[in-house]
């Protein structure tokens, strides 16, 4: 059949049917624009989680004091957990109040991760929750717990030894039970799974630049 305008039902048939060819493949082409785009925004986002826990390790790191608490130094540490006190908080950063930080390896839901537990540090009354058997007790996660890195295959601190003031010649040491600071801290993470298009975790080493005895008395003298 022809219509009065000289169109058959047969072209109008194939009109009909390019036209929604062309619908369809446009419709297609967004979805899996769109489906791209959200997948580049979860990869920059983890890209971003990760070079920021390895900043604020970092810092935290960096911000160690040399604090004698209700059971003496309080900077101890081994492959597993290291605690501290910190002038670095995640809370308020460089300019809060100091923080007493438990920095632990502990089991997730695939593989290990490394979670810190933040405690505000008043003075040296504030450490005695850590003396004793409490203090030999396993770091546990909380619902306060902030995870800096997670889904590895293994994560290990070492602590690096001052031999005779040379920072060069010291061994890298697996626990530091030593009153004074070591010359640096590692962290050591090895991830499960790696890809390309990911930014790998990388370990985190940090000089602790402090010389100071921390048992030593420090007293002004005034002639």
């Amino acid at each position: 059949m022809r219509s009065e305008r000289g169109v058959t039902l047969i072209e109008l048939l194939i009109a009909i049917t390019l036209v929604a060819a062309l619908s369809v493949g446009m419709l297609l082409a967004v979805r899996v624009g769109l489906v791209t785009l959200e997948k580049t925004d979860h990869r920059m986002e983890a890209n971003r989680r990760v070079v920021a826990a390895n900043r604020i390790l970092y810092r935290e790191l960096s911000g160690a004091m040399p604090v004698v608490g209700a059971c003496g130094p309080v900077f101890r540490g081994d492959s597993q957990r290291l605690r501290l006190v910190s002038s670095y908080s995640l809370k308020e950063g460089a300019r809060g109040a100091p923080q007493v930080l438990e920095l632990a390896i502990v089991a997730g839901d695939r593989g290990w991760r490394l979670i810190v537990n933040e405690t505000p540090y008043y003075g040296p009354a504030t450490t005695s929750q850590f003396c004793g058997d409490a203090g030999a007790a396993p770091t546990l996660a909380t619902a306060q717990s902030f995870v800096l890195a997670d889904h590895l295959a293994s994560c290990v601190f070492g602590y690096k030894d001052t031999v005779h003031d040379s920072v060069l010649t010291g061994a890298w040491l697996e626990a530091w039970v030593k009153p004074d600071f070591p010359s640096a801290v590692r962290v050591q993470m090895t991830p499960l799974a790696t890809s390309l298009a990911d930014l790998p975790l990388l370990n985190v080493t940090v000089p602790l630049n402090i010389n100071r005895e921390v048992l030593a008395p420090y007293a002004d003298s005034w002639q």
